[in-house]
């Protein structure tokens, strides 16, 4: 399975701090939870490049 190949799943994806100082993303689906922590500085990066992916996004569609 690779970025282009769609599946029909249903997600919950939350994003938050944690009372530890990070950056959490927490993904749930079909029963199966997984938390992902970031150091504030991960998680912009992070940020950035799903801005970057937007914007290519964008790109394509008006091609």
């Amino acid at each position: 399975m690779g970025i282009n190949s769609e599946r029909d799943i249903e997600a919950n994806m939350q994003i938050g701090p944690t009372d530890l100082g990070m950056v959490r993303i927490f993904i749930e689906a079909d029963g199966v939870e997984i938390p992902m922590d970031f150091e504030p500085e991960e998680a912009e990066e992070i940020a950035d490049e799903i801005k970057a992916a937007a914007r290519a996004a964008r790109a394509v569609k008006k091609g």
